[in-house]
């Protein structure tokens, strides 16, 4: 699989890197509905065997559980992957969750991270988000520090403004930006990218399927029964009226797809893939047959034409 630069970190990753936030599980207040751990790590098994060269996790996905299953996954890995991993939402011993961006609070985060990832140094580590905003600027020190000291390879920042990274860059250059990108969710396009792409930011968009939505897998009827402990429930997006609209993106997805022998989903993260400001994206996987179904994006070119078909019937699209 070819590599792309990735910003000013030395590091050349895949198009698309392996996301972990769904295996994290069900126990927690953004879990993905059941989750089989042994799917989980064969998922990440199958991923790194088809050339996937990144994998992006978080400490508060499954409140820990995924870094523990991505660690399991790349322990026997002959060529191990990087490891990008996400701070700043912590929890208490009631499973709540709240935004800390406090020196030690970092710390301590980083630290349970290299335990639960087995590692000595995290390839890159990102605050999840920008919260609370007044304590960015102590947030972003102690990455600083915590690259000084090796225990972090890379710092980057996750759903981050173009100001929010003025104030960063102030303090310690920014490697990376994890931002939401996909054909329905375009906000970045106007001033972010542009920034990243002035700056030498590497861009690692995720969910460019929104959330499963465009994968190819979704139905009327299983989006609307959805697991109780499944976040999606609540998006307006499963939701009437945008669920049947986006449905009938996904079957002219589907058409574009056939052209190529791809997924609807492939060419949803295809699509995000042909912005220059865009250097990878991260596509989940439950199951290795799901990283089956989503592999081909990484070499999926859409033409000009199918990309102003999908521009045309987005912009059609009710509000």
């Amino acid at each position: 699989m070819e590599t792309r630069r990735f910003g000013n970190t030395g590091m050349n990753i895949t198009p698309i890197g392996f996301g972990s936030w769904a295996i994290g599980g069900e126990k927690w207040s953004h879990g993905w509905g059941p989750q089989d751990d042994r799917k989980a790590i064969e998922a990440i098994e199958q991923a790194i065997e088809l050339g996937i060269n990144w994998v992006d996790t978080a400490a508060v996905y499954g409140l820990g559980h995924s870094e523990e299953l991505v660690a399991k996954a790349v322990e026997g890995a002959t060529e191990k992957p990087y490891i990008f991993t996400k701070c700043s939402l912590v929890w208490d011993n009631h499973r709540q969750i709240a935004n800390s961006l406090k020196r030690d609070s970092i710390r301590r985060e980083c630290e349970a991270s290299l335990t639960r990832l087995k590692a000595d140094a995290i390839d890159l580590y990102q605050i999840h988000w920008p919260s609370p905003e007044e304590d960015i600027g102590e947030g972003w020190r102690t990455m600083a520090e915590l690259q000084e000291e090796g225990l972090v390879k890379h710092i980057g920042v996750s759903n981050f403004s173009v100001e929010q990274m003025q104030r960063a860059q102030a303090i310690a250059p920014v490697a990376s930006l994890q931002p939401p990108y996909s054909m329905l969710r375009r906000g970045i396009e106007k001033e972010i990218l542009p920034f990243c792409m002035e700056h030498d930011i590497g861009v690692i968009v995720y969910s460019p399927m929104l959330s499963g939505m465009l994968s190819g897998a979704m139905t009327s009827e299983r989006a609307l029964n959805l697991s109780k402990n499944d976040w999606r429930r609540n998006n307006k997006e499963f939701q009437e009226p945008r669920l049947g609209h986006n449905l009938e993106l996904v079957e002219l997805l589907r058409a574009i797809g056939k052209k190529h022998e791809a997924s609807p989903g492939e060419v949803a993260v295809a699509w995000t893939l042909r912005h220059p400001g865009v250097t990878a994206a991260i596509v989940g996987g439950r199951s290795a047959e799901q990283v089956n179904g989503t592999i081909g994006a990484a070499e999926l070119s859409l033409t000009q034409e199918e990309a102003d078909a999908i521009e045309n019937f987005i912009a059609a699209m009710p509000e």
